[in-house]
Parts: structure tokens; C-alpha cells; sequence
């Protein structure tokens, strides 16, 4: 429907958990002298040049209009010389006065038709070249045969059965010209609105970034950054590109892009995204993602796709559009001969009024506009959620899901190993357990130790480098540390070097069944303790799945973990239904099965292993702290990597085809109804018969009504949503 639309008229993450012990900010990097820092005026942004042609065309379109609208006063006074006060006297019908008159009206009317109109004659003519008929076909059909039948009756007036007929109605080419115009320029203001969230957040980049080179700091065009080069972020100021911290420490706000209201600590190893605000602290950090790739150029680029894509009902809607309009050239040829054999006198003047009104008042610019304006609407919306939804058809479809199959790991739960719990024995102290295992696992590269090592730090505690170290494959380890003998792993190490852990082995059966790994201490020959490390829940993972039960969704959790650890986690944020021990590769096939049951299916995941069953389902999901391969396959991306994404998308979705569907239903009553009265069947019984300017006026009405409600989307509050 995009071709219509341009002929038609009228128309976070979730919050990171706050440290224990907060880092302290950074050293500010020395000021650049004056000579080394060069500032460079920023080119023109892609968003400008949009911004700056939407606001020529709707400054060309609103001059078309008034140039219309100061003609239409003067013609449509002296069109009506007998209402008009003196007008009448001085123009006597069938006078020579009148007759110039009309041929200053009629030059006036073609000036209107040249300057202001010559967009539905182009279009037109585009539109036969093609063997097809649009919107400007009608708009064309009608204003030319009303000036080419007032001119006719100028010049030609011995043609017309008597004299009644011979009248004009340049009046009704120049205000339907006009009304027209007019619509079309609103049209042009309201796609402006409908992306005005997406041009305010490219907005939001910086033009300029700050970076070393030779040792010296420059400031530069940020489109001349390059991967791999250190970028300097400054306290209050935006960050440039994507990248990764090497020094420093701050928090950053990253609500422009993923809708997460709390600030997020950085520091060494954290990633940060372009455009996003740097808090109190100093930040030095490598560029990953420069130009095109950057995340925010990824929003932008996939909102554009899905704003511009078609969903499968507005692919329908073509296709009737299609039918529509050479239907409605036929409805009017067939008015004017029935009217013309037999209406009343002056026959031609009726069946000629009839044929134009009907060409007008049925232009199907509200059905055109009825997808797009909606689905521009909802998919902006979506972004200022923190949603890309890469395609209309995604958008449509994840408003049929009725089943939700998620990811465990990075999906549901954080996907990285945490001490959860810390069991000391008696007499030995939680801080002084976790050093001593911190400093064993020290110099080990196993997952799990680097979860102790790093559950250390967090709490301020520097683990001590061991003296002696011996891995013990497959469990644990053994190291000397500060004079002391500590072991750390399964229960099996401290049984082979005999000691009895008997004591916590209720500790460890418990914290298996809550799905998290034991891990056995024992320091000088003796069982000192236990650490828990699992791979925890997102904190509003629960929430989000509850919110997805309200919705009358079927939740269901699928991952290749084994059937306790996965039940454990299920039972922990409330999902009924497991499939656990899944094959990577058989993942698609498990949705596929969901889908042969006949139901619609949303994947949710993060992995590489995800992604043919993101592909497969019906919307795919991925999380957007997840691998690109996953985002790649998927028809949705939330880039905060909160479930509660997942609710938004779908609330979105339903509330835009929602929006749709009234938009669709308006337009097809106002054209129902509009072609009979048009047509003259209200005039038997009543009467009236239309007028082409009421046609317009009308038609206009209607193309404002679609779309005052597809920007009522804006509005739209996520009710009962976490967020």
C-alpha cells in the first residue's frame, strides 16, 4: 500500500542489581590543549535529509493548497450569481457579461488544475501506463470532467439539449483541487508524527566523538571513528558508538534504547551502546560497532523495514483496492447514463453531477491509509519500548500467538554462573570462607571458579594468590594458601582425601533441588562450608511470565538442561510445562510439533543454538544481549533482554491491529455509504442529491478520521504490563 499512500490525499536490560561495594569513578582524562583537539562540523545526518524532505514536500503541498484556496473564493462567489448580493444584475444569465465571467473562471480553474492538481493527472497517467487505476485515477476523472462540462457549456453551448444545461462548475474543479491538496499535506505531516519517536532518538547521537590518536585527544565527525580505536566519554556526555570499556567507571542511561529507567554501572569489560548518556564518571572504551552496525543505526534500519513492509491484511486490502477503483469508474460511467435517460430536467447537468460526486466521494484514500498509518504508529511504539520488530508480518502474527515457548539459560535466568548461597560451618566466618575458595580457584579457568573469584571481588574481597595449586580434573582443586591447605569441588575431592562432609550433605541435596551446584570447602583437613553457584533468574522473569498467563498464553520452557535443574527454575517463576534435555538441533522440531498441534507459536531465546527454532516458530523472539545469529533469525528483537519484552510486543501487536481493524471498518462504511448517496438514491425519497465540494469535504473527513486514530496509538499505556 505504500504506492497509495504516496498518491492518496489526507491523509534494557533489566535493571543490573547495584554492586556491593560501588566502584569509584575514574580519574578524569587530562584535557586536550587547544591544539590538539580539532573540532569539525558534522555533516548532514541521514534523519535530517528525511526530516528536511518532508518538510519541503509539505511546504510545496500547503503553497498548492493556498494558491487553490485564494482562487476557490472568488469562483465558487461567481458561480452563484442569484445568491451573491448585485452579482446576479450585473451578470444576467445568457448575457455576454456572464459568458466572461465564466472564461475568467475557467482560466483560473485550469490554472488551479495545472499547478495545484498536476500530481493526480501525473499519477494517472503513471497508473494507465501500467493497465492499472489508483487513487489519483479518481481524483483526476472528476475534476477533469467537471472543467472539461463547464467549458464546454462556455464555448460550445448549442451542443446541450436547452438552455437549463448550460451552467459551469469550475467551481467544484478548484475546491475539490483545493480539499484535496490539503489532505495531502496532512497526510505528509501525520507519517512525519508517526516516526517522530524514532527521529528523536537518532536525534539523541552525538555528531561528534572525542578519540585518541597519536597520543592525542581529537574531536571528530563520529562517522570517522573506526573499530578499534579509543574513545573518551566524558561525564554528562553521549556516548558515540558501541564498544567495550578499558578504564573507568560510571553509570550510563540507556532508557533512549532500551527502555530500562535505571541507570546501568559500566566498567572495565562492560559493553556500551552509542547514544546512550554517561553519568557522573569518566569512560575509556574500545569502538566495536562504528556507522551502519551500531545498535541505534540497527533500530533505525529495522524499524524503516517493518514500517515499510506489508502485512498479510493490507496485502488484501491491495488487491481490493485494485478492484475498487475500476469499479467505481464503471458506478459513475453507469450513473450518468441512468440519470441522463431518466432523471429530470436538465438531464446532463444531473447525470454529469451524479458521475462526478461519484468519482470523488469513493476515492479510497482512508482504505489505503487504514495499514500503513496504524502499523507505522505500533511500530514506533514498539521501539520506544526497546522492541525492533523487523516486519509488518511479525507484528500481525504475534497478535494470533496463543503459545510461548521460552529459552532457559539468557532467557529466563541470567545465563552466567553467580554464588547464590554461602554455608559456613560453625565457628567459620561467610567472608573469610568465600576468600579462602576465591584464592584456591584463583589461577583456575573453570566457569564456577571464575563465579567464586568474581563473587569475591563484588564483595570487596581481593582473593590472595596461592602458593601451590593442583587441579584435580573433573573435581576440583587443591591449593596452599596463606599457609593453609584448601580444597574446593564435588564431595567426591574431600571423600579421596578423607574428609567427612557428612554434615552438609541435607545443605547440598536441598540447594540441588532449588536447580543450583554444590560446591564443597574444606580448609586444613576440614569441612568448612558450603557455596552455592547457579545461573539465577532475571529478577522479572516471574513477573513477565505471569503477565503472559493474563494474556491467556500457553508458557512453556525448552532447554537442553537436565530434567531437575530445569523443573527447579520452572517452578521458581511459575511455568507448568518443561521440555528439558532438548538437542540443540531438535529444538525446531519441538516447536514444529506445537505448531502441527495447530497452534501459533512464539520462540523466545538467546543462543546460537536458538536459532533454528527461532526461525521456525511463528514469531521469534530473541533477547538482545543474546549472540547475533540468534537475532538474525529472529522476526523480533527486545533489545533490553527482559522478558517483559515479550509482553510489550504482544500488547503492541494486538493494540495496532486493533487500530487496524477499526481503521479498515471505518473506511469501508464511509465508501459503502457514500457510493449510493453519491449515486442519487436519496433522491426519490428526499431529494438530495450530493454535491462534488460535499464529496470532497467528505472524503477529506474521512481520510482525518483514520488518521486521528492511528496516532491515537501514541497514547497507548501498557496496562497490567510489567515495565
Amino acid at each position: 500500500m505504500t504506492d497509495q499512500i504516496a498518491t492518496c490525499h489526507a491523509a534494557a536490560p533489566a535493571a543490573a542489581d547495584p554492586p556491593l561495594a560501588a566502584p569509584a569513578a575514574a580519574e578524569h582524562p587530562p584535557a586536550a590543549t587547544a591544539s590538539s583537539v580539532t573540532a569539525i562540523a558534522p555533516a548532514e545526518t541521514g534523519a535530517e535529509a528525511r526530516q528536511r524532505e518532508r518538510q519541503a514536500e509539505y511546504r510545496a503541498l500547503m503553497r498548492k493548497f493556498w494558491f487553490a484556496a485564494i482562487v476557490a473564493v472568488p469562483v465558487v462567489l461567481l458561480s452563484y450569481p442569484s445568491v451573491v448580493p448585485l452579482v446576479g444584475e450585473v451578470f444576467p444569465r445568457g448575457s455576454a457579461q456572464l459568458r466572461a465571467l465564466w472564461a475568467g473562471m475557467g482560466l483560473a480553474a485550469l490554472a488551479v488544475l495545472v499547478y495545484s492538481g498536476n500530481q493526480f493527472f501525473s499519477g494517472a497517467w503513471e497508473a494507465l501506463r501500467h493497465r492499472s487505476a489508483t487513487m489519483h485515477t479518481l481524483i483526476a476523472i472528476g475534476t477533469a470532467a467537471a472543467w472539461l462540462y463547464s467549458t464546454a457549456a462556455l464555448l460550445l453551448p448549442a451542443l446541450f439539449p436547452n438552455a437549463a444545461m448550460v451552467d459551469v462548475y469550475y467551481d467544484v474543479t478548484v475546491v475539490v483541487t483545493a480539499l484535496v491538496v490539503l489532505g495531502m499535506a496532512m497526510e505528509v505531516k501525520a507519517r512525519g508524527r508517526t516516526s517522530e519517536a524514532i527521529e528523536k532518538l537518532i536525534g539523541l547521537a552525538p555528531k561528534t566523538a572525542r578519540v585518541v590518536r597519536d597520543g592525542a585527544e581529537l574531536e571528530i565527525p563520529v562517522d570517522e571513528v573506526v573499530v578499534g580505536e579509543i574513545v573518551i566519554v566524558r561525564p554528562g556526555a553521549k556516548v558515540p558508538v558501541d564498544g567495550v570499556v578499558i578504564e573507568g567507571a560510571s553509570s550510563v542511561d540507556e532508557s533512549m534504547i532500551t527502555g530500562e529507567s535505571m541507570p546501568v554501572a559500566k566498567g572495565p569489560g562492560d559493553e556500551v551502546i552509542g547514544a546512550t548518556i554517561n553519568g557522573t564518571g569518566s569512560l575509556r572504551f574500545r569502538a566495536t560497532k562504528v556507522g551502519a552496525d551500531t545498535a541505534l543505526a540497527t533500530i533505525v534500519r529495522m524499524v524503516g523495514d517493518a514500517q515499510n513492509t506489508k502485512v498479510p491484511i493490507q496485502r488484501i486490502v491491495d488487491v481490493v483496492s485494485g478492484y475498487f477503483t475500476p469499479a467505481v469508474v464503471i458506478a459513475s460511467i453507469l450513473g450518468f447514463v441512468l440519470w441522463y435517460d431518466f432523471g429530470p430536467s436538465p438531464a446532463f447537468a444531473y447525470a454529469t453531477i451524479v458521475a462526478v460526486t461519484t468519482l470523488i466521494i469513493a476515492c479510497p484514500c482512508a482504505l489505503g491509509m487504514a495499514t500503513p498509518m496504524a502499523l507505522t504508529t505500533g511500530t514506533g511504539l514498539a521501539a520506544t519500548h526497546g522492541i525492533l520488530i523487523r516486519s509488518g508480518d511479525a507484528l500481525q502474527a504475534a497478535k494470533k500467538l496463543d503459545t510461548i515457548v521460552l529459552d532457559k539459560t539468557g532467557t529466563i535466568t541470567l545465563g552466567k554462573p553467580v554464588v547464590t548461597d554461602i554455608v559456613p560451618a560453625a565457628g567459620v566466618g561467610a567472608a573469610d570462607l568465600l576468600a579462602l575458595a576465591a584464592a584456591a580457584e584463583r589461577d583456575s579457568e573453570h566457569p564456577l571458579a571464575a563465579a567464586i573469584v568474581a563473587a569475591a571481588r563484588e564483595r570487596g574481597i581481593e582473593p590472595a594468590p596461592p602458593t601451590a595449586f593442583e587441579a584435580d580434573a573433573g573435581r576440583g582443586v587443591r591449593a596452599t594458601v596463606t599457609g593453609r591447605t584448601v580444597l574446593v569441588g564435588k564431595g567426591a575431592l574431600l571423600e579421596a582425601a578423607g574428609i567427612d562432609a557428612a554434615g552438609f550433605a541435607a545443605d547440598a541435596a536441598r540447594l540441588a533441588d532449588e536447580a543450583k551446584t554444590p560446591v564443597f570447602v574444606a580448609v586444613d583437613g576440614r569441612a568448612a562450608g558450603l557455596l552455592a553457584i547457579a545461573d539465577p533468574v532475571k529478577p522479572d522473569s516471574r513477573e513477565a511470565i505471569a503477565a503472559l498467563r493474563r494474556l491467556g498464553l500457553r508458557v512453556v520452557m525448552l532447554t537442553g538442561d537436565n530434567w531437575r535443574t530445569a523443573e527447579a527454575i520452572a517452578r521458581a517463576v511459575g511455568i507448568d510445562e518443561v521440555v528439558a534435555e532438548v538437542l540443540p538441533q531438535d529444538k525446531a522440531h519441538e516447536v514444529r510439533k506445537f505448531q502441527l498441534e495447530g497452534r501459533t507459536v512464539a520462540m523466545v531465546g538467546d543462543g546460537i543454538n536458538d536459532a533454528p527454532a527461532l526461525a521456525q516458530a511463528n514469531v521469534g523472539f530473541a533477547i538482545g544481549t543474546g549472540t547475533d545469529v540468534a537475532i538474525e533469525a529472529s522476526d523480533v528483537t527486545l533489545i533490553s533482554g527482559s522478558l517483559k519484552g515479550v509482553v510489550a510486543a504482544i500488547a503492541i501487536s494486538r493494540a495496532t491491529m486493533r487500530n487496524v481493524t477499526q481503521n479498515l471498518v471505518g473506511a469501508f462504511v464511509y465508501n459503502g455509504l457514500g457510493l449510493p448517496i453519491a449515486l442519487g438514491v436519496l433522491y426519490p425519497f428526499s431529494g438530495l442529491l450530493l454535491s462534488p465540494i460535499l464529496a470532497a469535504l467528505a472524503m477529506s473527513f474521512s481520510s482525518v478520521t483514520v488518521i486521528s486514530n492511528a496516532n491515537r496509538l501514541k497514547r497507548f499505556r501498557l496496562e497490567g504490563v510489567p515495565t
